[in-house]
């Protein structure tokens, strides 16, 4: 909070009133942050912990509209000896095909990706769904706890988020009212995806119920699904759809996974070379 105050002025936001009372079973710790500011529609953190097993940290920033920045992601679950990591700049639009929004965002960071994808290695296979939503930067890893790898990490944090806060810093504000309307449709999609497929939600569930678990995840973690658009999961995501007309529960439908990094050093994305 320190090193985003730098460069912005932070308002905090109340939390929605059905989590203000929330308490995890089993008397584990449980934080939430949530702030906007004159470029951020939501900034919002969670942390769990379950004395001398787990820790969760759950932290993003999404951007106004008017305004086409990454989302910042940091995914963090560590429990006994394992720890699952996911740190991005997640692209607002598709940097598969779209090599101008690449270039824009993420042409200067291909070295600091390059540095810390070295030190912490691909961590196996990923879906070709949730591709779509991960940059060429993207730290996708698993790790056994050690003191030099914790350290790794939290550098690699540390540079991804200043790099997140320059881009903000000389981000220009839209005015194009088609563009902006493109771009609440991007984050809302994205929004949507992550609302309905997070791999977070199990735990969720375990630690408050599935109801609470469900208000957690649309009104704090992916707040925005209600009020960003009106189009559903299976506007979005057609191959999800059952015979039934429900939302089929499977991560993937599409069979494809990356158990290798999909992009190059360059940032070319080279996943369909793999088969």
């Amino acid at each position: 909070m320190e090193e985003t105050q730098r460069g912005t002025h932070l308002v905090s936001l109340p939390l929605p009133e059905k989590l203000r009372c929330m308490k995890a079973k089993d008397d584990n710790v449980f934080h939430t942050l949530s702030f906007q500011a004159p470029k951020i529609r939501l900034l919002r953190s969670l942390v769990i912990e379950e004395r001398h097993k787990m820790q969760v940290l759950d932290f993003a920033v999404f951007p106004k509209p008017e305004f086409d920045l990454p989302i910042f992601c940091a995914n963090f679950f560590s429990s006994g000896q394992l720890n699952i990591i996911v740190l991005d700049l997640n692209p607002l639009h598709d940097v598969i095909t779209q090599m101008v929004y690449k270039e824009k965002y993420y042409k200067k960071l291909l070295p600091l990706g390059e540095k810390y994808c070295e030190l912490l290695p691909w961590g196996g296979k990923l879906t070709g769904e949730s591709i779509r939503f991960f940059s060429p930067i993207v730290i996708w890893t698993k790790f056994t706890s050690s003191q030099s790898k914790h350290d790794i990490l939290y550098s690699a944090f540390q540079d991804y988020y200043k790099a997140w806060l320059e881009l903000m810093d000389q981000a220009t504000e839209e005015t194009d009212a088609l563009q902006i309307l493109h771009n609440c449709e991007a984050q809302h999609k994205y929004l949507t995806w992550r609302a309905e497929k997070d791999p977070g939600y199990p735990l969720l569930k375990k630690l408050f119920g599935d109801n609470l678990a469900k208000e957690i995840t649309r009104s704090f973690l992916f707040d925005g699904v209600a009020s960003l658009g009106d189009k559903s999961f299976l506007d979005y995501f057609p191959g999800y759809e059952c015979e039934d007309g429900t939302i089929n529960k499977k991560r993937t439908v599409v069979g494809k996974s990356f158990e290798t990094r999909p992009w190059n050093t360059t940032g070319d994305f080279i996943g369909y070379e793999f088969g």
